[in-house]
C-alpha cells in the first residue's frame, strides 16, 4: 500500500513540475495583454495634445488622423508616406515634442479622429483606414532634419507650377525651403480658380472705395515664383498675402480684371495654398511615376535628412 502511495506522490510531483512552466507562461501572456511589460518600452512615448480633444493622443495615432484629413486617401501610398513624415515633423516641431497643444486647423494641421473618419468614408472606412495606417506604420518615427534639427515641414495642396520659397512667403530664408518646379500640379483639380464680384461687392471688401478706372492704374508686383508680392493702388499698398486673406483666394498667384460691359470684377488664381514646401498633388504625381517617399521629400525639401527619432532622448 505504501508503495502505491509513493508512486502516486511521485506522479503528482512530476505533473506539478510539468505544469509550472505552462502556468508561468500563461501569466506572462496575460501580463503582456495588460501592458505591464510594455511600460518600460513605452515610457518615452510622445503624446500630442490636440485642441478640442478630451485626451492626449499617441503621436502615431495622431498622424493617422492628420494624413486622413490632409491628403486624399486615393493618392499613391508613397505620397501618403511622404505626407506622414512631413506631418510628423511639423507636429513635433510645433508642439516641441508634445509639450504644447496644436490646433486641428488649416493654419496648423487638420486632424480627423476615428469617428470623423468613419463618417467621412462610410462603407469605405476599413480599406481606407488600412491604407493610411500602413503608410504611417511603414514610416513610424521618421522625421525631417536639417543640421540635426527638425525642419518646419510646410506643405500645401497645389502649387502654381513652382513652389514658393520661405523667403518669398515670409521674408525669412530657409535653406531647405527653396522654390522648385512642380509642373505636374497643373493636372490638379484645384490648379485654376475664378471668382467674380460686382463692383459694389468688390469695393465693400476693401478699406478704400474702388472706381471703375482704378483697375487701369492698379499695379501688381510679382516675386520670383510668379506670386503677387504686393498690390498698389495710388498710395495704398497691400501684400499679396493680405489680398489673399481679404478676398479669400486659394493662393497669392492671382490676376485682377474688370469688365466694363458686365460691371464684374474677376480674379483668376493659380494653385491652392501658400505654395511652400511639399506640393501634395505634386507628390502624388511623383509617386505614380515610381518615386519613393524619400525621393519626394528630398525633392521638395533641400539638404535634409530623414531619420527616426529616439523619443527617450527628448
Amino acid at each position: 500500500m505504501k508503495n502505491w502511495i509513493m508512486i502516486i506522490a511521485v506522479i503528482c510531483l512530476i505533473g506539478a513540475l510539468y505544469m509550472m512552466p505552462v502556468a508561468f507562461s500563461e501569466r506572462r501572456i496575460d501580463d503582456y495583454s495588460n501592458n505591464s511589460p510594455q511600460k518600460t518600452e513605452n515610457a518615452c512615448e510622445i503624446f500630442i495634445e490636440v485642441e478640442g480633444q478630451k485626451e492626449k493622443i499617441p503621436l502615431e495615432t495622431y498622424i493617422v488622423g492628420v494624413v486622413a484629413a490632409e491628403m486624399p486617401v486615393s493618392f499613391d501610398k508613397e505620397a501618403l508616406k511622404a505626407q506622414a513624415i512631413a506631418a510628423r515633423t511639423y507636429a513635433l516641431k510645433t508642439t516641441n515634442y508634445g509639450k504644447k497643444a496644436i490646433a486641428p486647423t488649416v493654419a496648423r494641421q487638420v486632424y480627423y479622429n476615428k469617428e470623423q473618419r468613419k463618417a467621412n468614408w462610410t462603407s469605405n472606412f476599413p480599406g481606407n483606414e488600412k491604407k493610411i495606417v500602413e503608410a504611417i506604420t511603414e514610416t513610424e518615427g521618421q522625421v525631417l532634419l536639417y543640421n540635426n534639427e527638425l525642419i518646419t515641414a510646410m506643405f500645401h495642396s497645389t502649387s502654381n507650377g513652382k513652389t514658393e520659397s520661405a523667403y518669398g512667403y515670409s521674408g525669412n530664408d530657409l535653406p531647405y525651403l527653396q522654390s522648385v518646379a512642380s509642373m505636374s500640379d497643373q493636372a490638379s483639380p484645384k490648379f485654376a480658380t475664378i471668382k467674380e464680384w460686382t463692383l459694389a461687392e468688390w469695393s465693400a471688401l476693401w478699406p478704400v472705395k474702388w472706381q471703375a478706372n482704378d483697375f487701369g492704374r492698379m499695379q501688381l508686383f510679382l516675386n520670383d515664383s510668379g506670386r503677387v508680392e504686393r498690390l498698389q493702388l495710388g498710395k495704398n499698398i497691400w501684400s499679396g498675402r493680405e489680398v489673399r486673406t481679404l478676398l479669400q483666394l486659394p493662393s497669392t498667384d492671382f490676376k485682377i480684371s474688370y469688365n466694363k460691359k458686365t460691371g464684374k470684377v474677376q480674379v483668376a488664381t493659380k494653385g491652392y495654398g501658400h505654395g511652400v514646401g511639399m506640393s501634395q498633388y505634386g507628390a502624388d504625381a511623383m509617386a505614380r511615376e515610381g518615386k519613393s517617399a524619400s525621393e519626394i521629400l528630398h525633392y521638395y525639401y533641400q539638404q535634409i535628412e530623414i531619420k527616426k527619432i529616439d523619443a527617450c532622448l527628448k
